[in-house]
């Protein structure tokens, strides 16, 4: 019997300084070597298809800024309830849809704008997770932009952090989280804030962190009923 063949979606758009194409097509190749068909799509209202999403594995999301309409933010949230999985890095998943709370909730973060940083960051695996599948083969590494600032979610599991050090506003050095995955209904939610773009992603930490993340967050191959709703891939 052939291998069943898992679903991918792209979903990709917002600011174009993080370059989303280009950043989501470097995990292309890494996809289909793993058995899945990838659909690219950049439009939100894809959240609205149930029949794609209910027939998707996982949502690998890379959408900076923007707003997402009520119809979409719910379509996309009952979809990763209902065990699609959803992935991203950066500003494409911690700093979108800053409007609908229902989203940062979602995704267990958002971005806090404005917090001074210093220019690059180091990234250091947490003790209690050192053995997550995320994590595998990696130690502590250094990423040559700067950290992101996010208010978290307490029902993630923080993998990694980076630490801002004290200075005239922050009295203490404080870590925050760079990496986490989490569990949301029957679906996985795979989080890095590390992944400027392209350049940083091809950096084999910071790609390897992903790619793991990506696994991670996507269903396990299980029966799933009717997919005759999959479209045929799309351009990249």
């Amino acid at each position: 019997m052939a291998p069943v063949r898992r679903q991918a979606l792209v979903v990709r758009g917002g600011w174009r300084g993080h370059r989303p194409r280009e950043s989501t097509n470097l995990f292309l190749p890494f996809l289909a070597a793993h058995g899945f068909q990838t659909l690219v799509e950049e439009s939100l209202e894809v959240y609205e298809d149930e029949k794609l999403l209910t027939a998707t594995d996982l949502i690998v999301q890379c959408w900076t800024g923007g707003d997402i309409t009520a119809a979409e933010s719910a379509g996309l949230a009952a979809a990763v309830r209902a065990g699609t999985g959803l992935a991203g890095w950066h500003g494409g998943i911690v700093d979108a849809f800053r409007d609908d709370p229902g989203y940062a909730l979602l995704v267990g973060g958002q971005r806090v704008r404005d917090v001074p940083a210093p220019t690059d960051q180091r990234v250091t695996p947490t003790p209690d997770h050192a053995d997550h599948p995320v994590l595998s083969g990696t130690g502590a590494f250094d990423v040559p932009s700067a950290p992101y600032w996010v208010h978290g979610d307490p029902l993630n599991d923080v993998l990694a952090t980076v630490t801002f050090d004290a200075d005239e506003t922050r009295r203490r050095p404080v870590a925050v989280p760079a990496v986490w995955t989490r569990r949301w209904g029957r679906g996985r939610v795979f989080v890095s804030t590390v992944g400027h773009g392209p350049d940083e992603l091809r950096s084999p930490p910071v790609r390897g962190l992903v790619e793991r993340g990506l696994l991670w967050a996507a269903r396990s191959t299980e029966p799933r009923g009717d997919t005759s709703a999959v479209r045929p891939p799309g351009p990249c």
